[in-house]
C-alpha cells in the first residue's frame, strides 16, 4: 500500500479529482443536466476510491504500472458508480 501511495502522490490526487469532476459533468450532460452536484460529488469520490479499493484488495500490480493505470482505473470506477447512481435514481 505504501508504494501505491507513493505512485499517486499529490499531483496524482489532484488529477484523480479532475477525472471525477469530468466524469460527473459528463454524467450530468447525459442525463439532461439533472443532479449535477450529486454527479460531480459521486464522480470525485469514486475516482478517489477506486484505485485505493483495488490496492486494498491486493491489486498491487496497479502501482507497478504507474500513474496512468491508476488514472484509467479511477475513470472506470467513476463511470461505474455514476451508472449505478443513475439506474437507482430513475
Amino acid at each position: 500500500m505504501e508504494e501505491f501511495l507513493q505512485v499517486v502522490g499529490g499531483i496524482g490526487g489532484l488529477i484523480l479529482i479532475v477525472i471525477g469532476v469530468l466524469a460527473g459533468l459528463i454524467a450530468s450532460a447525459l442525463t439532461g443536466g439533472r443532479n449535477k452536484a450529486r454527479n460531480i460529488a459521486l464522480g470525485v469520490v469514486a475516482a478517489l476510491a477506486a484505485p485505493f479499493v483495488l490496492a486494498l484488495v491486493g491489486a498491487g500490480v496497479l502501482a507497478a504500472y504507474g500513474l496512468v493505470a491508476i488514472l484509467v482505473v479511477s475513470a472506470i470506477g467513476a463511470v461505474i458508480v455514476l451508472a449505478i447512481a443513475a439506474a437507482l435514481g430513475r
